[in-house]
Parts: C-alpha cells; sequence; structure tokens
C-alpha cells in the first residue's frame, strides 16, 4: 500500500487537495462569518462561494469626492499644517479646521484642501490670499492622499456593516476625473448610500455656561475618534435602562485625564451631577455633554451624582469608561460603525456620479447560464480530447484533472472569500 502511495504521490496529492477543496466548499463549519449585527454575510447557498454584483445582484455607486486643492503652494518649515488649516478656515465663514487638509509632499508640489462643499472656488481663493498663502493653480477635486484614506474608510464601513464581497476602489474617466466605485452584491441602492453618504464625523462637545451670566459656548471636539481606545457594539439599552447606546473607553495616555479635568472645569461634573435641558432650555440648563455627528448634534446629556464625584476624585481616569447614548438603535449602530471605521476626508458626491441595481433574480439567472456554459465547455473539452487521443486511458485522467483544478481553484475562492464575477468565471 505505502508502495503504491509512493509510486503515484501526485495522484496522492491531487486526491488529497481535492478533498480538502470540497470540504472548504461544502462544509457549513468553512461558512462565512456573520456581521457585527448578526446578520449572515453572505449569500444563501449550497456551497460557501461568494459572489460578486453579477452573480448575486447588488448595488454599483460611482461617485466623485467633493473638494477643490490649491496648488504649488509655497510653504516654509515654519509653516505648521495646523496653523495653515486654521488661518485657511478662519477666513471661510462655514468652515473648520476639519475641513482644510494641508499637505507637504504630493505629487504637485505643497497642497492645501478644503473639502467643504459650500465653498466656492472663488472663495477658496479669497480666504488663501486673506490668509497671505501663494498658489499656483486651484483645481475641483482632492489630492489622491485623501482618496486613498477615503476608500480606506468606506473599506472599514463596508467591513463594519457586513457587506459580504463589496468592493471599494479608484477609477477614472477620459476627462481625467476620479472617482471611487463601491460594489456591495446583494445590497439595494438606498441601503448602500445610507452607509456612505455622509461623512462620519463623530465627536463629543461641552455645552455650558462659561461666564454664569446666561452666555453659553461650546467647547468643541472634547473626544474625538483618535481619544477612544475601544468602542463596544450598539446596545438596545444600558444596564438598569436608559435608551439605545455605544459603550465605550478612553484612552488612557492623556485623553482620559484632560477630559477629567475639563468635565469637572466646566460643571458638567458639579457636586451632585448635572441635569441637561438643552432641548427644552438652552438658555438654562445645567452643562451638558453633546454628541455631534457631522456637526449636528445628535443628543445631550448631564452626569449622574456617581460617576460625577469620581470624576471630581480624579478617580474615573483610572478606568475611563462611558456610556455614548442616542435616540434609536439604529442611530446607536451607525455612530459605533463611524467610530471604528472614522470619517470620510470628503463628502461623495453620489448626485453628481452614477449608480446601478441588479436584481437578485437577473443575478440567479447569470448563474444558472455560467453553469450551463461551463458543462457545455467541459462536455466539448471532452470530446476533443477522446477525438485527438481515440483512447481511454489517455483521455480520462485529463478530463478528471481538469475537473479537479476548477474545484481546487473554487474551494481557493470559498476559502478567501473571493467574490466570483462573470469576467473571473470566463
Amino acid at each position: 500500500m505505502i508502495d503504491r502511495l509512493k509510486s503515484n504521490w501526485r495522484l496522492a496529492l491531487l486526491s488529497v487537495i481535492l478533498l480538502i477543496s470540497l470540504f472548504v466548499l461544502f462544509s457549513p463549519t468553512m461558512a462565512p462569518d456573520t456581521d457585527v449585527g448578526g446578520d449572515t454575510a453572505s449569500q444563501s447557498s449550497v456551497t460557501n462561494l461568494q459572489y460578486g454584483l453579477d452573480l448575486a445582484g447588488g448595488t454599483r455607486i460611482r461617485a466623485p469626492l467633493l473638494g477643490l486643492t490649491a496648488e504649488g503652494v509655497p510653504l516654509t518649515t515654519d509653516d505648521s499644517a495646523a496653523n495653515v488649516a486654521a488661518a485657511v478656515a478662519a477666513e471661510l465663514p462655514t468652515t473648520n479646521t476639519i475641513d482644510v487638509t494641508v499637505r507637504r509632499e504630493t505629487l504637485n508640489g505643497p497642497t492645501i484642501e478644503v473639502t467643504d462643499p459650500d465653498v466656492s472656488e472663488s472663495q477658496f481663493a479669497d480666504a488663501l490670499d486673506a490668509a497671505g498663502y501663494e498658489y499656483n493653480t486651484i483645481r475641483s477635486g482632492v489630492t489622491q492622499e485623501t482618496r486613498d484614506e477615503a476608500i480606506n474608510v468606506i473599506e472599514g464601513k463596508v467591513n463594519q456593516a457586513g457587506l459580504s464581497g463589496a468592493s471599494v476602489r479608484q477609477v477614472n474617466d477620459v476627462t481625467g476625473g476620479f472617482f471611487i466605485v463601491i460594489e456591495a452584491p446583494g445590497q439595494d441602492r438606498q441601503s448602500v448610500i445610507d452607509l456612505i453618504e455622509d461623512r462620519g464625523n463623530v465627536r463629543i462637545d461641552i455645552y455650558h455656561d462659561r461666564t454664569n451670566t446666561g452666555e453659553y459656548t461650546t467647547e468643541r471636539a472634547v473626544l474625538t475618534r483618535e481619544d477612544f481606545a475601544s468602542i463596544s457594539n450598539a446596545q438596545q439599552s444600558a444596564q438598569g435602562g436608559g435608551g439605545p447606546n455605544v459603550p465605550v473607553t478612553i484612552r488612557q495616555d492623556g485623553s482620559a485625564e484632560a477630559l477629567q479635568q475639563l468635565v469637572v472645569d466646566t460643571g458638567v461634573a458639579q457636586q451632585g451631577g448635572s441635569e441637561c435641558r438643552y432641548e427644552s432650555q438652552p438658555n438654562a440648563t445645567d452643562p451638558c455633554l453633546q454628541l455631534v455627528v457631522d456637526g449636528q448634534v445628535i443628543n445631550s446629556f448631564g452626569m449622574n451624582a456617581d460617576l460625577a464625584n469620581s470624576m471630581r476624585r480624579g478617580e474615573w481616569a483610572g478606568s475611563p469608561s462611558f456610556i455614548l447614548t442616542t435616540t434609536s438603535f439604529e442611530e446607536a449602530q451607525d455612530i459605533a460603525l463611524n467610530l471604528r471605521a472614522g470619517a470620510l476626508p470628503a463628502e461623495l458626491a453620489i448626485e453628481d456620479g452614477s449608480s446601478n441595481f441588479i436584481s437578485p433574480t437577473q443575478g440567479e439567472q447569470f448563474q444558472r447560464d455560467s453553469v450551463i456554459i461551463g458543462i457545455l465547455a467541459v462536455l466539448t473539452v471532452s470530446g476533443v480530447v477522446f477525438a485527438r487521443y481515440r483512447e481511454s486511458e489517455v483521455a480520462l485522467p485529463m478530463i478528471l484533472t481538469a475537473f479537479s483544478e476548477v474545484v481546487i481553484l473554487l474551494g481557493f475562492a470559498a476559502y478567501l472569500g473571493y467574490p466570483l464575477s462573470l469576467s473571473v468565471i470566463a
């Protein structure tokens, strides 16, 4: 037996690989994982194969990133990126520093980008002149670095949402314009748009009466995504009651201590806690923590007495965790997703691009047609081999090897979760 295996080791190796491929293709234990929400992340099928847009149906969206770029800006070593961004943003009344990006090393030299969709080219030019920065030209669009960052963020959102087989890439047209293409098999158009249309910039502000005279002010971005050490999944309600929420933990590299001191100084963590009445009495409320997404206040909340006293004693920073409450579970899911994936550096102009939807029924028809064509191709190859060699001892091993190669390739595709499309099958 051993001698026969040694003399036919190639056949034995092929058989082992074939069995492993069949196991990967059909075993329920090798089925794709479920997504963060618990929904199956792949199309229901007898096999564990993932199908691309052509074979599963789904949505393809092609859209540019909104922005303006000033190229050839002669920045000096004394010009810090933060100071330049602040100076330009100060000259644009509806823009803050998060919408201004300064890059020293790009293909076209130092650049300044503005990604506020409400800023026109003339306004951007006036702002650069007023801030004292020269430039060679201003063009529509963003830099390659910003496009790469946007692709990474969208990929993160797609992965967090559990969109199996989805892909994100960059393409350009004949006019030189650049577009981001998102393909999501098995998803309808609106669900994909809901996932990517907002930038997803999440921050925590503090709203308080600075002088105790009724003149309220906002301390912006006291916490941003970079300050969070961990973000848990969205929950329907907190322990002991409360609405939908996202439990989070703050980094202990200075962020927790800084927040602890700030909430004490602003009165959020006052003796006995604080009661936020921002929605009903914005000019007569205790200091509030505000959850802000893309510039919109999603929720405002005070602080209970136990947490406030813990912060006042300086103990909270040793175990810096708390709960971001929201008004709905869907909102909590979006916030958790955006905190994990990050914010888009620029807005996707979906209305300036294109989108198309392939129905699941049409995708199933493509699957059937692909199987029929595959069977016809195998029969054709088999007929040619038999016609050429006229001996089954020669033709059958060649045909079986060809079949085995197809099964092995499909097994690899299933193991890697690679989405099969018409072009791949061809």
